[in-house]
């Protein structure tokens, strides 16, 4: 399956294609969704409230695991950002017609959507170094930490992180919508059907993955010094 270029129109010199019209349409239901869950909170929910505080709290026991309880209550409106943004772009290819209708592409299965997603990680994961610690000491403590002789592999390291999540979530996506096409149109009765089954399970895996990594590169650039720690 190859890249499309699905141009619908142009803002000026910016061209907007399908997966745009897609990424617009998602955060427009979740911002929807979640106006509509929490503009009236009641004591005893109701089923779109009671759903959202259940999503909330799995969310909560996944993300301390990896970045601690302080951490995690802190940065949690981030790290759920993506990770309900991912997996809902990734299940948006379950719908039928994705891929196929004009303006209807997955966003996870471009490269520049993952691209985007993996710099936004990025500046994320030292932003938040530099807010716990301070620049100076951050970068000190960062530097500090780096041996001479693997000192320009560690610098190459921290950018590779991004391109790492990027490609790895586009290749995932792209991979599997590719590899149903091509079953559907040589099996086209049972197999589509078995392969749309395991996506339910694949999605959430690819959307786990993106966050726990970076949630560990957090978890990472905001660390107590050990001095600190023993204090």
């Amino acid at each position: 399956m190859e890249e499309v270029n699905d141009v619908l129109f142009s803002i000026g010199p910016l061209e907007v294609t399908g997966r745009v019209t897609t990424m617009w349409a998602i955060i427009a239901v979740l911002t929807l969704l979640s106006w509509l869950a929490t503009r009236n909170m009641k004591e005893v929910p109701g089923r779109l409230q009671n759903a959202a505080e259940l999503a909330v709290a799995k969310l909560l026991d996944y993300f301390d695991g990896t970045l601690g309880k302080k951490l995690c209550r802190k940065y949690f409106p981030i790290f759920s950002t993506f990770f309900i943004f991912i997996i809902v772009s990734n299940y948006s290819g379950l719908l039928p017609g994705a891929g196929h209708l004009k303006g209807f592409h997955v966003p996870t299965a471009s490269l520049s959507v993952t691209a985007g997603l993996g710099i936004i990680a990025f500046f994320t994961t030292h932003v938040i170094g530099v807010k716990e610690h301070g620049f100076g000491r951050y970068l000190k403590r960062t530097l500090t930490s780096m041996t001479l002789p693997l000192f320009f592999l560690a610098i190459i390291e921290q950018f590779v992180r991004p391109f790492s999540l990027a490609l790895r979530l586009y290749g995932n996506m792209y991979g599997e919508e590719a590899v149903t096409e091509n079953l559907y149109s040589i099996f086209p009765v049972l197999v589509p059907l078995i392969m749309q089954v395991l996506s339910l399970l694949f999605c959430l895996l690819q959307a786990l993955v993106f966050t726990m990594l970076l949630s560990i590169y957090v978890s990472e650039a905001a660390e107590e010094e050990p001095e600190k720690k023993n204090r």
